[in-house]
């Protein structure tokens, strides 16, 4: 995998030779137990989360699910001060601490051995690339911790899942704002009957004053 995430910053898996030009930073990765660094749903979830922080400052980000630490560590590249992973698996909060101390950033990151339930708000951004029956589960979850002005960049799921998700998250007041996708080449049709990765990022609708 390579990723270039700004002119002066790109991403590479630990496997993938590459010459770092001059004045460029080079993070290099090693994959986590879940979405690895070259599944499309990461890629995805790059490229909305490199809109989002163009789009604004951005203080505080949460990388839900943080698995190789690669959303997280890309956004502290990216400059914002406050960023926490967090993860259920031991596994993969060792591999996101590897990362960030191969990488220099071992003060960057938080990372926190838990869910959503153990975290207080609000964030900015929260980055979620996670699967399907996860991001069911935490919506609420999600919608409590985002700020007011929050933006949500989500991930993990497939275009035939997506319809269901979209009406949890507009009943609660969220508007998509973005979409992208990816195909993946497989030798037969998934369970998800589709090979398309889908990736959003959402935004609080304003509320109607009549």
């Amino acid at each position: 995998m390579f990723y270039r995430l700004a002119p002066h910053l790109a991403l590479r898996s630990s496997w993938r030779p590459y010459r770092a030009k001059p004045q460029e930073q080079v993070l290099i990765l090693r994959g986590g137990p879940a979405f690895p660094p070259a599944h499309p749903t990461t890629r995805l979830s790059l490229d909305l989360l490199k809109e989002a922080l163009t789009a604004r400052p951005v203080i505080r980000l949460l990388d839900l699910g943080c698995g190789s630490g690669i959303l997280a560590l890309a956004a502290a590249a990216l400059g914002v001060s406050r960023v926490v992973g967090v993860d259920l698996s031991w596994q993969a909060l060792r591999v996101s601490r590897t990362n960030a101390e191969k990488n220099g950033l071992t003060e960057a990151v938080g990372w926190v051995k838990g869910s959503t339930e153990s975290l207080r708000g609000p964030f900015q951004v929260i980055v979620a690339n996670l699967p399907w029956a996860v991001h069911r589960e935490k919506v609420g979850e999600l919608d409590r911790l985002a700020d007011s002005d929050g933006t949500l960049i989500l991930s993990g799921f497939r275009d035939t899942q997506e319809e269901a998700l979209l009406h949890s998250y507009q009943k609660r007041g969220w508007g998509r704002t973005g979409r992208c996708t990816r195909d993946e080449w497989l030798p037969e049709l998934p369970p998800e009957r589709s090979f398309t990765w889908v990736a959003w990022s959402l935004a609080r609708r304003p509320e109607r004053s009549d």
